[in-house]
């Protein structure tokens, strides 16, 4: 059997580089901080480096509750990094540093860190999805 998952976001534009973001009914804003816009909001990669961590945060805190693991909270601190070489080429990397609070083991952290793996947003950064795209212009 095929499961379809559909996630729905929409975006919209104002002036000075500020969007909307609306995600079942809740709206976010965006944007890109000046000189190209007036820092109305996170921009693009840092709303990525949210989802990612996020993502990471509650499936690290689900499974540890499941296992009945004595975590008491999550952080993760997430950066983007871009390197642009000479040629023209690039070299992108997400750190991320995850701090657990919870008197745990050593085989319980060594879990936890390929748990972190495993989030599906994790997973589809690894994997980068098919994006189809199309536009439509109106007067």
């Amino acid at each position: 059997m095929t499961t379809s998952v559909l996630r729905t976001v929409t975006v919209r534009s104002f002036p000075n580089y500020r969007v909307e973001i609306t995600a079942r009914g809740h709206t976010f804003v965006g944007g890109e901080p000046p000189p190209e816009g007036d820092d109305a909001g996170p921009t693009a990669f840092e709303f990525l480096l949210a989802a990612l961590g996020s993502c990471t945060v509650n499936t690290l805190l689900m499974y540890a509750r499941r296992k009945g693991w004595p975590v008491e909270s999550v952080v993760a601190h997430l950066a983007f990094e871009r390197l642009l070489s000479g040629e023209g080429k690039r070299e992108e990397t997400i750190h991320v540093e995850v701090q657990v609070r919870g008197d745990l083991t050593e085989e319980q952290r060594a879990r936890l860190l390929e748990i972190m793996q495993r989030c599906p947003v994790h997973r589809t950064l690894a994997t980068p999805p098919r994006i189809e795209e199309t536009l439509t212009v109106t007067p």
